[in-house]
């Protein structure tokens, strides 16, 4: 299934109901007076968030959602029935835009969160409102309210607490592939990977973490190149980066311009993302000989002045690669306790380097 993130809709809420003209007139009760009752309430719109949806394509057949209308009054002092709601299922992840303001209506985080994106109109008064000591017999009603007209716009942010990042061919599909179950598609040729994939490594009871392989990025995604600027919105979420970095490019390419290029798509996306905590995978550690590993990757570091966490891997041969979830795991664990109050493990304690 193709991968669709983003979508925009209209949703119309319903009407509320006109307030009703009546008279009572029964038989021996004279000048029985107004009962006209109020129209009923129109429905609303509503956002859902449900878990086992993960993508918008849906919304590329059905762009238009409309609530009920609310019943008009009656005589006899009856109200009119308020209209059903409408409610529309949506990815967890979900940010709704309003198109006509600009304005960020809501974020849907968890399961089953619902939010109000039109509100329907309110019921019109019958003439049983309107009788007064010098008015016994009002003939005078309003109409409903119309009900909330909106453009929006839904846009899918993975919920991954760890992103990869690379350049095309850097060996990210193949990272998950290693240390989950998922299965994205593998190949030896740039942009394989066209859409996000999620994978949940779990390390035992208790200890997992999800895993987003973002499509690889070029230089100028920021701008629309390539299929970067699509996607780089998913890593907003993530709490943990890493960046996947082929240590012996087949086309020669210099290591360190490739990292320092990302970083330079990722602060013109968003300069906040570069101040994350973000490590350094050096992948394809399989090409080199053993004994030479650990001086390439050594150097890469020191020229690149890396002060975070920093691995050699090989994701194929699936060298190291759950050593780098381990420390994963152990980085979202001291997160978990420094937010309790627990300072005997703080995420700085992660000093795991180049293991092999």
């Amino acid at each position: 299934m193709k991968f669709v993130d983003e979508a925009i809709i209209k949703v119309h809420a319903g009407d509320g109901g006109n307030g009703c003209i009546s008279f009572r007139r029964e038989k021996f009760i004279p000048f029985g007076g107004p009962d006209g009752g109020d129209g009923g309430l129109g429905g609303s719109v509503w956002l859902i968030a449900d878990e086992g949806l993960n993508t918008l394509i849906d919304f590329r057949h059905q762009r238009s959602f409309k609530a009920q209308r609310g019943q008009n009054g009656m005589g006899s002092d009856m109200y009119g029935k308020g209209g059903d709601d409408t409610t529309i299922r949506v990815p967890v992840g979900t940010v709704v835009t309003n198109l006509d303001t600009d304005e960020i209506i809501g974020d849907l985080t968890a399961h089953g969160q619902r939010l109000l994106v039109a509100q329907g109109g309110k019921g019109g008064l019958g003439n049983i409102h309107f009788k007064s000591s010098v008015n016994r017999a009002p003939r005078k009603s309003t109409p409903g309210t119309p009900g909330e007209v909106r453009e929006l716009k839904l846009e899918l942010k993975l919920l991954a607490d760890v992103g990869l990042l690379g350049f095309p061919n850097a060996g990210k599909s193949t990272f998950i592939r290693a240390v989950s179950a998922a299965t994205p598609r593998v190949a030896d040729y740039p942009f394989t990977t066209l859409h996000p994939n999620l994978g949940v490594v779990s390390l035992g009871t208790d200890q997992s973490f999800v895993i987003a392989d973002i499509p690889g990025l070029i230089e100028g995604a920021a701008e629309g190149a390539g299929l970067g600027i699509q996607f780089l919105r998913h890593v907003a979420r993530t709490r943990l980066l890493l960046q996947i970095v082929d240590i012996a490019p087949i086309d020669g390419s210099d290591v360190v311009e490739q990292v320092h290029a990302i970083e330079h798509e990722l602060e013109k996306f968003d300069s906040e993302l570069l101040h994350r905590q973000r490590w350094l995978v050096l992948n394809k550690a399989d090409v080199l000989p053993v004994d030479e590993r650990q001086a390439v990757a050594e150097d890469i570091v020191k020229r690149l002045g890396w002060t975070q966490p920093w691995f050699v891997v090989s994701a194929i041969a699936r060298e190291n690669t759950m050593t780098v979830c381990q420390q994963v795991q152990r980085f979202f664990e001291a997160q978990h306790e420094a937010r309790e109050g627990r300072t005997d493990m703080l995420p700085g304690d992660v000093r795991l380097r180049g293991e092999t």
